[in-house]
Order: structure tokens, then sequence, then C-alpha cells
């Protein structure tokens, strides 16, 4: 059945219109092939696509992921690709023009947000002197770009010289917050020494407002990044641990902050949270592992640093990056956030699953 007659026939069947302008015909085959068409089985994009930032806007997803040091075709930087049901994707190219010449900048973890007819990319711009990394800001008119860097970095107020992994988060006020991963290299308060999460108020979108305070640190062994690491920075030597990749979503008026956890170069990297009743904290109830998504060994390898979107069926998705078997590239993933009443879990798959296009036959007329 084409697209066309297909839309025509179901707009028929939700109106309780009869089928004899179609002929004999079993309901049963229209949903078993529609169940065969919106399934999904992971990677969704096998592409290098870590850190995967998606934004929704206007029924069309945007998922933008880390470059490092490499450019695209059209010599732009991070991975743009574009969706209408997170399952197929479209590569866009780049999404960034380099605002540097320099070649040995590396680029990460690009996230947007949408506000006041203009987009923002955010993104962490460094890798040329030892953990140095600053986060920055582009805009553009349009979600696919090519966004523009503003020329200003987004300093921490404390004057932390690594600060990567951002994420704007709007609350419920409208006010805009950023929240973002920075090194702690000291034992205050008992915490394990390392890379843990802070945020700010955004002032106009591409300043902050110098209010920063610390949402999360190390605090249990599963967040190891590296034992022994020698920081010549800090002139020291750690047990260096590390949380990083924030992601905050509300349910149920609470604050949930996600984040990854342990070495991104390892199949131990997870995914943990902690909450909060208010959007800047306190933040408590990090987990002893990372409870809602971890490897699943000879399948799922590293899973982590993950977005979070509403599926065209209306419910919590997670997209997230996975290593591929080689452990050679970091590849895009999809599944569903359950919010269970132990907290938010998600079961990583790599077989064949129901898609993200829930609903009736009447609701799938009603979309056609």
């Amino acid at each position: 059945m084409s697209p066309t007659s297909r839309r025509e026939f179901l707009r028929t069947l939700s109106a309780g219109v009869g089928l004899g302008a179609f002929g004999a015909f079993d309901p049963t085959l229209l949903i078993a092939t529609d169940a065969a068409a919106k399934s999904y089985t992971n990677p969704v994009y096998a592409g290098s696509m870590p850190d995967p930032g998606v934004m929704l806007h206007e029924g069309v997803y945007y998922a933008f992921g880390t470059t490092g040091q490499d450019r695209k075709a059209d010599g732009r930087i991070f991975t743009l690709l574009r969706s209408t049901d997170l399952v197929s994707w479209e590569e866009l190219g780049g999404a960034l023009t380099p605002p540097d010449a320099d070649a040995r900048f590396q680029y990460w973890a690009p996230e947007a947000a949408y506000s006041n007819a203009t987009f923002y990319l955010y993104y962490a711009m460094g890798g040329v002197e030892e953990e140095k990394f600053a986060i920055r800001v582009a805009t553009s008119q349009r979600p696919e770009g090519p966004y523009t860097d503003t020329g200003t970095p987004l300093v921490d107020c404390t004057g932390n010289r690594f600060t990567i992994d951002p994420h704007p988060f709007r609350d419920t006020d409208g006010q805009w917050y950023l929240f973002y991963a920075r090194n702690y290299p000291n034992t205050e308060g008992g915490y394990h020494p390392g890379t843990g999460l802070a945020v700010d108020r955004l002032d106009g979108m591409t300043r902050l407002a110098g209010e920063c305070r610390t949402v999360l640190r190390a605090r249990y062994p599963w967040t190891l990044y590296e034992a022994h690491r020698r920081m010549n920075v800090y002139d020291a030597t750690f047990d260096w641990h590390t949380i990083e990749a924030p992601y905050v979503r509300v349910h149920r008026g609470r604050y949930y902050c996600f984040y990854s956890g342990s070495n991104w170069q390892t199949a131990n990297y997870g995914v943990d949270y902690a909450v909060a009743s208010h959007v800047t904290g306190p933040y408590t109830g990090q987990g002893r592992r990372a409870r809602v998504l971890h490897g699943v060994p000879g399948h799922v390898r590293g899973p982590g640093h993950h977005s979070i979107v509403t599926g065209p069926d209306g419910s919590d998705w997670v997209v997230y990056h996975a290593w591929n078997e080689a452990l050679t590239v970091r590849q895009m993933c999809i599944d569903p956030l359950h919010w269970t009443g132990e907290g938010p879990r998600v079961s990583p798959s790599w077989s064949r699953q129901r898609g993200p296009f829930g609903g009736s036959l009447r609701d799938h007329a009603n979309r056609s």
C-alpha cells in the first residue's frame, strides 16, 4: 500500500466509514506492517556520534555530536543529524564554523537550546594546554545552522581552567541555567578528587551570572577515572574520579540531575542521578553504581553522555552513545526511560525493539 493510499485508508477507518471501497481487508495486517516499520535496532546511527545532544524543535529532532579535532566535509565541526522519529536520521554535515584556525583545538559535547527566536549551541573547546577547556556558545537563526561563535567564553565563577559538558536547562518559570562539569582537585567534605558538576544562572543566554554552585562530586568507587593519575598542572598524583555530562529533567515536581560516571574510554562508563526540590539544589541520593544505564557484557559497552527527549509517543526517551564491538567508535543509541518506584531506569537494547510510535490506529491517522 502506498503512503498516500495508506493515509487515506486510516482517515477512512478513523471516521468509521465502511471498507467496501478498499475490498476485503484484515486490519491486523496493517498493524503487523506498522509494527515492523516502526521498530528499531541499536545503534540508530552507526557512524561516530559521541555525546549526542538532542533538541526537539517544531516536531523535528536535531542531534549534535562531538568531533574532537576532526572536521566534517564542509569544514565545520560537530556532526549534525535530523530526524522526525528518533529512529531514521539524516546527516546534515557540520553544525559550527570553527572559532579558531588552530587545528590542535578539540571541540566536545555540543548541546543546543532555543530562546527568543534564536538557536544557541553550547560546547567545550580546548585540549591545547593540559586540563584546559572552556565553555563557549554559538548562535544561529536556524536549528541546522551554521552556528557562529559569539567570541566570549562562559567563565566559571571560580576561574576553573577545566569546564566541559554544558547543559542548558530552562526552569518552569522560564529562567535558563547552565549545568556543566569542572575539576575539583581536592578532598573537601570527604569527596574524591576529580571532575564534578556545577550550575550557574544564564544571563541573556550568552553569559553566566557568576552565581555558580556545586551540584555533585564523586563519592563512590564506581566513578573512578584513573588510579594514580599524574596531573602536572596540579603538581600532584590522584586517584581521579569523574562525574560529567549533566542532564536535568523535572518529574513530578522534582529535579533529576542525570550524569555519567567513570572513564568514557572503558566499558565501565554509565549513568546515574541525584534529586533536588530546587533547580540549583541541594542534590542528594547519588548511587553507589550506575543505576540508570550501564553496560551489558558482550552487547552494550560504555553507554552514557545522553540526552532525554519526548518521543513521538509522548514518553521520555534517552539518546546516548555506546561503543561498537571493536571499541573504535561511539555510536548513537536510543531506549525508553522508565520512571519506576526505585527511580529512573533504562534497559539498554541491542535487538529489535518497538519504536517510539505508540498510539492507536486513530492516533496514527490523525498524525498522517
